[in-house]
């Protein structure tokens, strides 16, 4: 493509070597590693790199544009520079104008709160594909174009990637997209130029306060994406959350609601309730769905509203409904052939515990025993952590505290961490198991038959990070491999 168009609606502070000549540009790139011929390369400054210091390497490898917040000291005559305020904001442009802006071309609604986005986002993609649509997804758990599946490396990823991806979505025939948006995601400006149709908050709990400093913080970077939605599209939030209706304050989008305890335009009840689903009633309409717990019945108004902002018609959106299956790694139960029911969570946030725990407890059998596997990852919020403990001792019959992804953190330091929110009182009951797959047996071990062992932190993931390495792990698998051991 040529440079002029790919340069469209960028704001350019300044140009070296930019005569508005037809310089062709073959590639977009901000990982010099992945700069070939004819490569424009865009120097970010990330919280942890700074891309500038690669502008030597992306020549050398063939780059033959250099976006950047700051001109090198060296300048090639035969090297277009340019220069621009915000290399975050740039990229996102550029992408958008180098895949000739493929969300424009898809009805795309973006998903965003602390916790729920996985569940939204995927269940929306399920029930399109229900329906009958051609749909994709971007979240934590996967990307899905159409029948294809890709793995995920960010919760939303950069740019240039989403509009790669949406870039295929199109050319697969891909009506509707629907896509987690983390608070990062948003502070980077990697969803910066997308043409959302809709936008979804679930809610805003205690999470990422190592990144946003604040709650505050935290909670208006969210509210900027609603800030952001064009008039023609929906803003849809829950109004159980009491940030909920914050969101709505400045978007100009069509604002509408979704609650469990007060009016709202999507109002949903639990009527029913077992380890098998529920028996809800949406907006007077009577429902029996695969999914458990009161934060699921408030997910599935989420998806409801959504559908019928998309124009869904109500007998086709019940019946798609019941069919939905729940999300890898969210609120996954099994019975062993001993009798003990096993249940994997992502659960990693002191709300997301608190909310499955008392799910389990209120639709498990009267005096059977819960007991609680959990840990925290490290290099991430360390707040929280003591937080998370105290939940799980205050709600579990018994509590083993083990490793969940330490990354580049001393294990036992982040142990220390957890067991400094444990009281006298509860200290009786709490375990410390630093081996991950140690702690689930002795917690397998210790469960009778009706019994319930949860398991939160990791859900859908396959590894465990520790000193930064990454080696294969599964909780749902342990789980299974354990009962197996345990009837023979």
């Amino acid at each position: 493509m040529e440079l002029n168009k790919i340069l469209h609606k960028v704001k350019v502070l300044a140009s070296k070597n930019w005569n508005q000549q037809l310089l062709e540009v073959t590639a977009i790139a901000f990982d010099s590693r992945k700069v070939v011929a004819g490569t424009l390369f865009v120097a970010q400054k990330g919280v942890h790199v700074d891309g500038h210091l690669y502008i030597d390497k992306a020549i050398a490898l063939g780059a033959n544009v250099i976006v950047c917040q700051e001109l090198p000291e060296k300048i090639h005559s035969s090297i277009v520079y340019i220069v621009v305020n915000n290399a975050n904001i740039a990229l996102a442009q550029l992408a958008a104008n180098f895949y000739e802006h493929p969300s424009e071309k898809i009805k795309l609604v973006g998903v965003t709160g602390t916790n729920g986005k996985t569940t939204v986002a995927s269940l929306l993609c399920q029930l399109f594909q229900v329906l009958g649509y051609k749909t994709g997804l971007l979240s934590t758990v996967k990307v899905v174009i159409d029948q294809e599946v890709f793995p995920a490396t960010h919760t939303t990823p950069d740019s240039l990637a989403i509009n790669q991806f949406m870039a295929q979505m199109v050319k697969s025939g891909v009506e509707y997209c629907f896509m987690e948006v983390s608070s990062h995601g948003i502070h980077q400006s990697r969803t910066y130029g997308l043409d959302f149709n809709g936008g979804v908050f679930t809610n805003i709990t205690h999470d990422h306060l190592d990144y946003h400093k604040t709650f505050s913080e935290y909670r208006d970077v969210k509210k900027a994406f609603f800030d952001e939605l064009p008039k023609t599209g929906f803003a849809l939030t829950n109004v159980d959350d009491k940030n909920g209706n914050i969101m709505l304050q400045n978007t100009k989008a069509t604002k509408k609601s979704y609650s469990q305890k007060t009016l709202a335009d999507y109002k949903v009840r639990i009527l029913e309730k077992s380890f098998s689903g529920m028996l809800l009633q949406i907006n007077n309409q009577e429902v029996w769905v695969q999914l458990v717990g009161g934060f699921n019945a408030s997910n599935l108004a989420a998806i409801y509203g959504v559908a019928k902002e998309l124009g869904v018609d109500d007998l086709e959106l019940l019946t798609a409904l019941s069919q939905l299956k729940s999300v890898d790694g969210r609120f996954q139960y099994q019975v062993s052939n001993t009798g003990i029911v096993s249940v994997v969570d992502y659960a990693h946030t002191p709300d997301a515990l608190k909310n499955i725990l008392s799910t389990i407890k209120d639709i498990a059998e009267p005096n059977v025993n819960l007991i609680t596997v959990v840990g925290c990852g490290g290099d991430r919020d360390k707040t929280k952590r003591p937080k998370m403990a105290a939940i799980a001792a205050e709600l579990s019959t018994q509590v083993i505290l083990t490793s969940d992804n330490p990354r580049t953190e001393n294990p036992t330091a982040i142990l220390e961490d957890m067991e400094a929110g444990i009281t006298n009182e509860f200290a009786a009951k709490v375990l410390t198991i630093e081996d991950r797959k140690q702690a689930i047996k002795t917690a397998c071990k210790l469960a009778k038959k009706n019994d319930v062992v949860l398991v939160a932190g990791k859900g859908h993931e396959t590894y465990q990070e520790i000193n930064g390495e990454r080696s294969y792990f599964n909780d749902k698998e342990t789980l299974i491999e354990t009962f197996e051991i345990l009837k023979k």
